[in-house]
């Protein structure tokens, strides 16, 4: 694995040492990730983020500066992940200054105040196109030639996400970035897939999104997110068989009648003034002591102990954000080494991430912890 990875950074290396290899030509027609078809005139120069994570596929195409491009956007990291704001803002200090308009998922924005910044594209997520369709925005961007590019980490992510970059990269000019991003990606994925191929029996997971937003089990994902991920590394997600949807919450004696070989909760640190109280504060700046204080008391929790994975010890904490993002390939090596610990046991996920900070981007390779594992 690491001669692959080797060779797929030194191809890389060599394209970012030369002048362009593939070069947009305006105006450009694509097909993006909703099966639409859109037309850009020219480079993009102002761009809105209907999803705020995907500042970090800028920060794998444009790499000197990701928010050089924004000029508004939803600023999630803030709201959900402020380790990974904090570690933006202060490499990038302006970036606090960009327009947050409160783009959710279904639409609601001050359309007015962001028509303002005169943005030429708006980037946004597959799962929010039929809220902005129906809330109107999608036809008041059209009426003023503003063309709306989908793309997808969260629905299908391990088919969408490296066809999602390239196509950012072709619309944005950086079309070697993203391939050589998304070739050490799939790269990533295949070494994956030929080891659980030849794995007969397939565990039952069970996985807990965002655990201890309230005081009882069990949200969780069905067939997207962390459900999709699952299954992208070939086990059975519980969810899937209970949920009617992409997500919702289930009886924890749903969850104990299920069996599941596998338990896994996620997390990720969020602003201190949060409602949220008992969540595992992974990513940037996270402490270990304080990661292994809210696992016990989440495994505290009324009857979750009662969970036969959790007897067995097959418990497992990650990175919350990785369902939706386009480094999500750390977060499928580490369900993958969760699921199946034999068959990836010198699987390192952490120095995947590390290699593409390091390799892929201008990010500062800062200290994080995106797993946790019970201690022997």
């Amino acid at each position: 694995m690491l001669k692959n990875t080797a060779r797929v950074l030194s191809v890389a290396g060599m394209m970012a040492a030369s002048s362009s290899v593939f070069a947009t030509t305006y105006p450009v027609t694509v097909t993006d990730m909703a099966g639409q078809k859109v037309t850009i005139d020219k480079a993009p120069q102002r761009v809105i983020l209907q999803d705020g994570r995907d500042l970090l596929a800028l920060a794998v195409l444009d790499k000197a500066n990701p928010f050089q491009h924004v000029v508004a956007w939803n600023n999630l990291l803030k709201k959900t992940d402020s380790g990974t704001w904090d570690m933006l803002k202060s490499k990038w200090p302006d970036s606090a200054k960009i327009l947050d308009m409160g783009f959710s998922d279904k639409g609601q924005v001050d359309l007015e105040t962001v028509i303002a910044k005169k943005p030429d594209l708006m980037i946004a997520q597959v799962r929010a196109k039929d809220s902005l369709a129906q809330a109107g925005v999608l036809e008041k961007l059209a009426a003023l030639h503003i063309p709306v590019l989908f793309v997808d980490y969260e629905l299908d992510p391990a088919k969408d996400t490296a066809p999602s970059i390239d196509l950012l990269g072709k619309v944005m000019n950086q079309e070697d970035n993203a391939r050589a991003y998304t070739a050490f990606y799939n790269e990533h994925f295949q070494n994956i897939q030929k080891v659980v191929s030849a794995i007969k029996t397939k565990p039952n997971v069970f996985i807990e999104p965002i655990a201890g937003r309230d005081d009882s089990c069990c949200f969780t994902h069905g067939n997207a997110g962390w459900g999709k991920l699952i299954q992208a590394v070939d086990a059975n997600n519980i969810g899937s068989k209970l949920l009617p949807g992409a997500s919702g919450t289930v009886s924890l004696e749903q969850v104990i009648s299920m069996k599941p070989d596998v338990y896994i909760m996620t997390g990720s640190a969020r602003p201190a003034s949060g409602s949220v109280t008992h969540i595992l504060p992974f990513g940037y700046g996270a402490n270990e002591a304080d990661v292994d204080k809210q696992t016990k008391v989440l495994l505290s929790r009324t009857g979750v102990a009662q969970i036969p994975a959790v007897s067995d010890k097959h418990v497992y904490g990650v990175y919350h954000q990785f369902y939706n993002h386009p480094y999500n390939i750390v977060g499928m090596e580490y369900l993958a080494k969760f699921i199946y610990p034999e068959q990836f046991k010198d699987l390192d996920p952490a120095k995947t991430y590390h290699d593409i900070v390091r390799n892929f981007t201008n990010l500062p390779d800062q200290e994080f912890i995106l797993g946790w594992t019970p201690k022997k």
